[in-house]
């Protein structure tokens, strides 16, 4: 396993384990425009999910290209 792919997989388990962990998140304060950290909490992470997934599908299209062109 390359350390790229370590990182891909770590930018695709890190949503599930931010998650997952519902003891992090499962309180009211700090609020944010008045909404409750446990919700605004989960939307951020949306947005970081969404982040991570194009980072871990980026890497992984320049890890295949490399890939192709070491076998040639």
């Amino acid at each position: 396993m390359t350390p790229v792919r370590v990182v891909i997989g770590l930018c695709l388990i890190a949503p599930f384990v931010a998650m997952l962990w519902v003891g992090s998140y499962a309180k009211t304060d700090p609020t944010f425009i008045g909404i409750p950290f446990f919700y605004w909490y989960q939307m951020a992470w949306v947005l970081i999910s969404t982040a991570l997934t194009m980072i871990a599908f980026k890497l992984w299209q320049r890890d295949q290209r490399a890939r192709r062109g070491g076998e040639r």
